[in-house]
């Protein structure tokens, strides 16, 4: 059973309080939707190194996280999304090398409560809720009743609820379509948390080493989606195992009231500041496919190469008639695949082999400094596969290549 730590990050050898025995002391988990109506995302802006390492006090007029990332550099929004630090290029080599930092804020945060959340979700979804247990997660993709994709989501399965991470632009239209689908004897509740909640997460070889900076260690090892909720004096963060791309590293969910000093605490440790630019040319080079892109009303999820986050032996689920079909007649005609290409391509671009229109482009980057032009697109089964040469658009060459988010993905045998 997952349970509410207090965690002194900054300083280890520091008891968090004069009774505490241990680094981690228990204490009752406090719902991430009860906090009071007048949290908004002002923060702290002062940082203390006494007895207590986060300086909740009352922050300047007008001043929040954003503006301290303003500060180091970040090119943000109107909607608030932070694009660049101006340092892409760093960034990227701290994802193979380091570790990178990167708020992802703007995605949507869906809380499903209520006695048959469960149930609920076991049956809007394409995952198996029903055998995951509290301090477990996995991924699930929401679908059309064709099986047509709409977006795959990340799932925490806590006490008395289920968290979900989405994209941005799927969050509206998911938690609406989830409501829709509450019948009157349906005890489920449905609650947008975006905004009462701050998501960063960690990516690249030494996170591990961040985790244990912050007291953190216990997390480290545990299977993907597996969570744990700490406590900063008195605010509540919950740390997962995976970053929505990869299963390393970590997502940190928490009060906005404890951004500002949670970020602070992670970059006093080495972490490389990221931006939204950065963390789109990852996703590509990971292989993720994003709604709109390569997650739309053209192409089913077996297509999409999801299999991770598909049950093929629970019950009945929306898109479950058509999924059976696909596996069960062999019925998948094109799959998602990474594409090295030899000069730049734009996204909707022709895939052709011997002449013949084959698939087309999702996606594009050009990679870190521009050496390394990938794609990403869905390609005819019989056409091509892994190894094989194909053309993109009038005379771009290309090769299909595997890449690693969905290399990960395991069909049935």
């Amino acid at each position: 059973m997952a349970s509410l730590y207090s965690a002194n990050f900054l300083f280890p050898s520091l008891p968090f309080s004069s009774s505490s025995s241990s680094l981690l002391t228990p204490l009752p988990y406090r719902p991430y939707d009860v906090s009071p109506a007048k949290i908004n995302r002002r923060l702290s802006s002062s940082f203390s190194s006494a007895a207590l390492p986060f300086d909740l006090s009352p922050p300047p007029i007008d001043h929040d996280l954003l503006d301290t990332m303003t500060i180091a550099g970040a090119k943000i929004s109107e909607d608030g999304v932070i694009g660049t630090f101006d340092n892409d290029e760093e960034a990227l080599d701290a994802v193979e090398n380091g570790v990178a930092v990167v708020d992802l804020s703007h995605y949507g945060r869906i809380r499903v409560s209520g006695d048959d959340r469960v149930q609920f979700l076991h049956n809007q979804s394409t995952a198996n809720f029903e055998i995951h247990h509290e301090g477990q997660g996995c991924d699930t993709v929401f679908v059309t009743p064709t099986a047509r994709t709409i977006d795959i989501a990340h799932a925490w399965v806590m006490k008395t609820a289920i968290t979900l991470v989405v994209s941005p632009v799927t969050r509206e239209r998911i938690t609406h379509m989830l409501e829709k689908y509450i019948f009157f004897a349906d005890k489920v509740e449905i609650q947008d948390i975006t905004e009462k909640t701050s998501l960063f997460l960690l990516v690249g070889p030494t996170s591990n080493k961040i985790m244990e900076a912050l007291s953190l260690a216990d997390i480290v090892g545990q299977p993907y989606g597996s969570h744990k909720h700490y406590n900063v004096n008195g605010m509540p963060i919950t740390v997962g195992v995976g970053n929505i791309i990869s299963e390393e590293g970590y997502s940190l969910l928490m009060s906005p009231a404890a951004a500002e000093s949670v970020w602070k605490a992670i970059l006093g440790h080495g972490a490389v500041l990221m931006g939204s630019n950065a963390w789109e040319t990852l996703r590509i080079l990971q292989g993720r496919p994003a709604p709109g892109k390569e997650l739309t009303d053209e192409f089913n999820v077996l297509e999409a190469n999801l299999w991770n986050a598909v049950s093929l032996n629970k019950g009945c689920y929306k898109g479950q008639e058509t999924i059976a079909r696909l596996v069960t007649y062999d019925g998948i005609k094109q799959r998602l695949w990474g594409i090295r290409v030899s000069s730049p391509v734009e996204p909707g671009s022709t895939i052709s082999v011997n002449g013949k229109k084959v698939g087309k482009v999702t996606s594009f980057t050009t990679g870190k400094r521009a050496s390394q032009p990938l794609g990403l697109g869905y390609i005819k089964r019989k056409a091509a596969s892994e190894g094989d040469s194909v053309i993109i658009g009038d005379d771009v060459e290309g090769t299909v290549v595997e890449v690693p988010f969905l290399a990960r993905q395991i069909p049935p045998s």
